[in-house]
């Protein structure tokens, strides 16, 4: 291999290592270095915060779309919390567990989503800020063929982002 060639790979290299770079302004770390994408769990407005401590996901009975007393409180704390933080954006997504055919789950996780959605749209949230899609039974938390599995998969999540009209 030529000189001319090993030099710019060599420049390729650390152009690509560069770009890898996530130190902050100042040069330090950034904050994502040290807490993620999803910020300090520590700091009440973070998305890390809203998933450990409010609570992302409501869990549902089998082939049932029907938000539960837990569920309720669940979602009246995400939606105390997303009134406060109205730069957040959110996506319901519905899932399923894997008994059932494709489509019956693809439909269940929509019921599911919308039952969130419709949920927090009455507490005062703007339908607009929020969109739902339903995975069925096509990503499971679990995999495995027992009730313990199962109900974890029955389930709406609440995922947030920057920008309110995701």
């Amino acid at each position: 291999m030529s000189y001319g060639v090993k030099a710019l790979l060599i420049v390729a290299a650390l152009g690509l290592a560069a770009c890898g770079n996530k130190a902050g302004l100042n040069g330090g770390p950034s904050a994502s270095d040290s807490f993620g994408a999803a910020g300090d769990p520590s700091n009440p407005s973070s998305i890390a915060y809203f998933n450990q401590s409010v609570g992302d996901r409501v869990l549902f009975a089998v082939d049932q779309a029907t938000i539960s007393e837990q569920g309720r409180g669940i979602l009246l704390a995400q939606a105390a919390w997303l009134k406060t933080n109205a730069d957040y954006a959110i996506i319901i997504e519905g899932h399923a567990d894997e008994q059932g055919t494709r489509d019956y789950n693809l439909a269940l996780g929509a019921r599911r989503a919308a039952a969130a959605q419709n949920f927090l749209i009455s507490q005062g949230l703007p339908a607009d800020r929020m969109r739902t899609i339903s995975y069925g039974k096509e990503r499971p938390i679990e995999i495995c063929s027992d009730e313990a599995c199962y109900s974890k998969n029955r389930r709406a999540v609440t995922v947030l982002s920057m920008g309110a009209g995701a």
